[in-house]
């Protein structure tokens, strides 16, 4: 069982398994167990500055993405929480186009990469600049993109990424810092 979650990792396991075998009752069932943990994913990332989504609203239009996508074969807990996390800035980038466009600026205050990037769920960086960052990091390093995904679109703790990889949290935060002095390059070239 997942000391988080209460939940049997070997469960969604299973479960996911299922759902690669078309189940989609399965994947509706993962969706969830995993639905507090997502909402507190969505919470985090919108904990901060005005946005026109709900945590709900955040949460389910990221599921949605994710069933609509058939060639995700989800594999465990981690995959799975990686993809709702990718999903979760798609729907974030997607909603601040919408407002940019509506309104010249969309009024979006930036704060360095830096700051926004030690605040887990910041909604002040510039995020249409750091989703061109993170898609350039996803060509070097597709690892390191996701755990910008998680710890910063999904708010998740280097602990429970730790976790959720399998491996030491000094690993995760060494690959943090490489991360985020790759973004801060890419944020701040010319």
């Amino acid at each position: 069982m997942s000391e988080t979650t209460g939940i049997d990792i070997g469960d969604i396991t299973l479960l996911l398994a299922q759902a690669r075998a078309g189940d989609r009752a399965s994947l509706d069932q993962v969706f969830a167990l995993l639905y507090p943990t997502l909402r507190q994913l969505a919470q985090a990332r919108l904990a901060q500055g005005e946005r026109t989504l709900s945590p709900t609203a955040l949460v389910h239009e990221s599921y949605l993405r994710l069933v609509r996508n058939q060639s995700l074969s989800l594999v465990d807990r981690q995959h799975f929480l990686a993809c709702a996390a990718r999903a979760m800035r798609a729907v974030v980038v997607d909603d601040l186009r919408s407002k940019m466009a509506d309104r010249r600026g969309g009024g979006v205050a930036a704060l360095s990469i830096d700051a926004a990037l030690d605040q887990p769920g910041s909604a002040e960086v510039d995020l249409l600049a750091l989703d061109a960052a993170l898609d350039a990091l996803d060509s070097v390093d597709s690892a390191q993109r996701e755990l910008v995904e998680l710890h910063f679109f999904g708010g998740v703790d280097f602990v429970e990424i730790a976790q959720l990889r399998g491996i030491h949290e000094k690993t995760v935060r060494r690959h943090w810092q490489r991360a985020r002095a790759f973004l801060h390059a890419q944020l701040n070239a010319p």
